[in-house]
């Protein structure tokens, strides 16, 4: 009778065991996972934002959009310009030329002066909107409310931002 070979006792890795709370919590974790993967793939499928973007630029006319910043203080140290003050430049200056509407925003702003100092100031920000077919005739009258104001409240200037919209009312 042949004798036996000694067999290598098997040897078992050690695997971490985990607490009940922890397997309960990575349980929850994949399954999250899991329900949230079909989600996450649809969503790979969809139309690119930019097919969504043109979309809503179906919606309304092309027009201009002006926003226009007023700061309050004065360069010249006088007193700043009050809410009634600014409220009467627009009765008088924007409202005649701008008649179908605008928006008012109180602000607060900040800018470098032409000595190169930080002014940090109330102001006001309006936005005006208008068909981009009056831009040519729009111009100018933006730009005398904007020499008006800096004329009338010694401001070194009127910040201005143009830029497209659609806008449908």
């Amino acid at each position: 009778m042949p004798t036996p070979k000694p067999t290598a006792p098997t040897v078992r890795p050690r695997v971490p065991t985990m607490k009940p709370r922890a397997r309960i919590a990575a349980l929850g974790a994949a399954f999250a996972l899991a329900a949230a993967t079909p989600v996450a793939a649809y969503a790979a499928l969809d139309d690119p934002p930019a097919a969504a973007a043109s979309a809503a630029v179906d919606r309304g006319k092309p027009y201009v959009e002006t926003r226009l910043f007023f700061g309050t203080e004065r360069p010249d140290g006088g007193p700043p310009v009050t809410e009634k003050q600014f409220l009467a430049f627009v009765d008088r200056q924007i409202t005649p030329r701008f008649p179908a509407g605008l928006t008012i925003h109180d602000g607060r702003g900040q800018w470098r002066d032409q000595n190169g100092t930080i002014e940090r100031e109330r102001s006001y920000e309006v936005i005006l909107f208008y068909p981009t077919s009056e831009a040519p005739t729009q111009d100018p009258r933006i730009e005398r409310i904007r020499t008006a104001y800096e004329r009338r409240y010694a401001q070194e200037s009127v910040a201005r931002a143009d830029a497209p919209a659609r806008v449908d009312f």
